[in-house]
């Protein structure tokens, strides 16, 4: 099935009179994103879930859609305003309280990394866990405990761990004689993943 297959289907079928063949190769090619209603008119025209075009969820729109909500459900389960909650969707900015933020990661099956990334902590989170490795872990573990709400002893693990391995490679690098440019960018390149392998390291020692 062609773009322009797509498109009259979605024309036909589903009452989008706009969406022409150009559009949907944008959506393609992800120039453009399809919203709510476009996005479940094309997987009806290609014969599928919404989740099963959206890849792995990030969003807090892309979650909804992917477990075939409403905007009405979760804003009724979290407690909000429809026009509230679409707003903190447009804008990627999750606020609520406590109990709203388990309320919303109970109706979306959200896991914890889910739940940082919706609501706009991974930024945060990240920050701890670069300091955490590059100075004193164990200064980390309570405030990054607040954020991620787990044991403390598989969070003090996980930092040692991080801790470690990212002293042992700086370590390493400069003793192969790799010079600064290398170790400097062994040592970037483990920052700037830093998130993924928290939980990585997390789920390692919390199996």
């Amino acid at each position: 099935m062609g773009p322009g297959d797509v498109a009259y289907g979605m024309r036909v079928s589903y009452g989008l009179p706009y969406v022409t063949e150009d559009l949907v190769i944008a959506w393609e090619r992800e120039l453009a994103s399809p919203n709510s209603s476009e996005l479940t008119a094309l997987a009806g025209v290609l014969w599928c879930s919404p989740g099963e075009l959206l890849g792995k969820p990030r969003t807090l729109r892309e979650h909804r859609i992917a477990r075939g909500l409403a905007p009405e459900d979760v804003a009724r389960a979290v407690g909000h305003e429809v026009l509230t909650y679409l707003r903190m969707e447009e804008d990627d900015d999750w606020r609520g309280t406590d109990r709203q933020s388990a309320a919303l990661a109970e109706v979306l099956g959200l896991t914890i990394p889910d739940f940082i990334t919706v609501t706009g902590r991974e930024t945060r989170l990240a920050e701890m866990l670069r300091s955490a490795v590059t100075t004193r872990w164990q200064a980390y573990v309570r405030p990054v405990g607040k954020m991620v709400l787990l044991d403390r002893r598989l969070l003090e693990t996980a930092l040692q761990e991080l801790h470690q391995n990212y002293q042992g490679q700086m370590t390493a690098t400069l003793s192969w004689g790799g010079g600064n440019g290398d170790s400097s960018a062994a040592g970037r390149e483990f920052l700037d993943r830093i998130v993924e392998r928290f939980w990585a390291t997390v789920q390692e020692y919390g199996a």
